[in-house]
């Protein structure tokens, strides 16, 4: 009996020193994974070797995103490869060219086509550019990229050009003159070929570039680990995958904490040492970013006024896809293919929003939408909701109108400083739980945030959106749904890796595609920060503001005809 007992004893003693020496090894093993969780991680590890080739740009892509394993149905599969298709870009003969053979702002230039025909409004305009590397010889290939604008300084006016690549080094640029008077022509080389090369192979090899953080917190213990679409090796992590949408988002497991007790999100910072040497001399700001080509004759036309018509009418045009979409006078955009009405009093602001409710969605770029309304109409008070300084959600009320406004930013991934976790909300999911009606409006814009991923990301995001929007029309088709799209932006060496305008205009083909033929309507800021005389900015001057505001408002508030 009693042997029994001491040796039961002992067999207790041997499972207590073995769970001892389980948890010691457990414990250990998970300071080793504290120590990687907070060093951050490898995007490029030896456990994923394993790679594919990107329908775009056929650069060699890592698996571990699963880009390439989304569950699509036939049709959404085609709409998808055809987006990617129209996106492709022209590459030069070699994988690397040397910097003094590419492309040089410096010694191109361009040449006015006809310069001494009598122009007369309506009538287009053809500009022809030559390119031509630091040696002064001329290119014998495309995929430069460049913008484009006629404008009439004294008067305030400008539109955009449509750029056509031949292939060969030459560049044709078509304008519509739509003033009379002297019209100057002003092209830009945004990026060289050689430059548009290594943005796409950032895009498909570093989504990683930007990367986010997540702050965990329970009592007086707290703990921050990485976050992104997708994480790299075999740490344990949180999977914060939208359940609705199936969005993914992923955070590295703390060593302590559960992934419920995740606080905010935040944007973690911007990666270095991006590019080699050789590609650093394609990203040089007053070289090659962003840099005027000069003409090597005239670089302005006289435009006669169009005779026997009706100058109010002149401008409108029947076709939906006109280009360009519109054009400033007297620093007042003209839209061509509706009448605009300009809201220069508050009171016709609280007039056309009466009785309504407002939400705006998306970035900091709507969000000075919200700044714009309720700066300018003054009964439209914010309402405190002690929400982060530019980070929101954001909320102000007319109670003598009744008027409601609103602004949420979107899901992530999204850049901002500070965003607490129950913030955290996506678009598609905001849009599913809205009424509807013709006393709802509603504004998105949705594309910054997104250029430093492979496409596929930001088709997948659109994807959800659109099918929300289809669900809200078809419940409540007079409410008013207004897209805003992307905008252009001052670029330098390093703003360019993350932010080119070459990334957003990328995007922004995608969503116009995306989003045409259901009842939408867009106000382009894209044609509107680039046909404006200022310069450049992410958060365009009030004035290009003010006229985005004045687009939005009379899709709210039509003119009656």
């Amino acid at each position: 009996m009693w042997r029994d007992s001491f040796r039961l004893q002992i067999f207790c003693l041997l499972l207590a020193i073995l769970a001892i020496v389980v948890l010691v090894h457990n414990f250990l093993q998970l300071e080793h994974l504290d120590d990687a969780t907070v060093s951050g991680s490898n995007w490029i590890t030896a456990n994923n070797d394993r790679q594919t080739l990107s329908r775009t740009t056929g650069i060699a892509r890592k698996l571990y995103c699963g880009y390439e394993r989304q569950r699509l149905s036939k049709r959404e599969q085609a709409e998808e490869e055809s987006l990617l298709a129209a996106l492709l870009w022209p590459k030069p003969p070699d994988d690397e060219i040397p910097f003094i053979q590419s492309t040089d702002p410096a010694h191109s230039d361009f040449v006015i086509v006809k310069p001494g025909v009598l122009f007369k409004v309506g009538d287009q305009l053809e500009v022809l550019v030559r390119m031509k590397d630091f040696r002064g010889k001329p290119k014998q290939y495309g995929g430069d990229y460049l913008q484009a604008r006629i404008h009439s300084p004294l008067l305030k006016a400008g539109a955009v050009g449509k750029v056509v690549d031949c292939h060969n080094g030459f560049y044709k640029v078509f304008f519509t003159l739509l003033w009379p008077g002297e019209v100057k022509v002003s092209v830009s080389l945004v990026h060289p070929s050689e430059a548009i090369q290594v943005l796409l192979r950032l895009r498909e090899e570093r989504p990683d570039r930007v990367y986010f953080k997540s702050s965990f917190k329970s009592g007086r213990f707290s703990e921050t680990t990485e976050c992104n679409v997708c994480l790299p090796g075999d740490l344990p992590v949180c999977n914060f995958t939208d359940l609705y949408t199936g969005e993914p988002w992923f955070c590295y497991k703390p060593r302590k904490l559960s992934c419920a007790s995740r606080i905010s999100h935040a944007k973690g910072g911007y990666q270095k040492g991006l590019l080699t040497q050789e590609e650093s001399l394609f990203f040089q700001s007053d070289v090659n970013i962003k840099m005027p080509i000069f003409p090597s004759g005239p670089d302005a036309v006289t435009v006669k006024p169009k005779a026997f018509a009706d100058s109010s009418a002149m401008d409108i045009a029947e076709d939906p896809n006109v280009s360009p979409s519109g054009y400033y006078y007297q620093d007042q955009w003209r839209p061509r293919t509706r009448r605009i009405h300009h809201f220069n009093e508050s009171e016709d602001v609280t007039k056309c929003l009466q009785g309504k409710v407002i939400h705006l969605f998306g970035d900091s770029t709507i969000r000075q939408w919200f700044e714009y309304l309720t700066a300018f109409v003054p009964d439209l008070v914010e309402f405190n909701l002690g929400s982060p300084k530019n980070v929101g959600p954001f909320m102000a009320v007319d109670l003598k109108r009744n008027i409601l406004l609103r602004f949420r930013c979107h899901g992530p991934p999204i850049r901002f400083t500070t965003v607490f976790s129950s913030e955290l909300r996506y678009i598609a999911n905001e849009l599913n739980g809205i009424v509807g009606g013709r006393n709802t409006v509603i504004a998105i814009t949705i594309w910054s945030h997104f250029s430093t991923f492979p496409v596929e990301v930001y088709i997948r995001r659109l994807r959800n959106i659109r099918r929300s929007i289809i669900q809200l029309l078809d419940r409540s088709p007079r409410t008013v749904i207004v897209i805003r799209t992307a905008n252009v932006q001052e670029l330098g060496p390093e703003v360019s890796l993350f932010n080119s305008d070459w990334y957003s205009y990328q995007l922004d083909s995608v969503m116009r595609k995306m989003f045409s033929g259901i009842a939408v309507h867009f106000v382009d800021a894209w044609e509107m920060s680039l046909a404006h005389h200022l310069p450049h900015n992410l958060h365009p001057n009030e004035i290009i503001v003010k006229n985005q505001i004045d687009a939005f408002l009379s899709y709210v508030c039509p003119l009656q005809t």
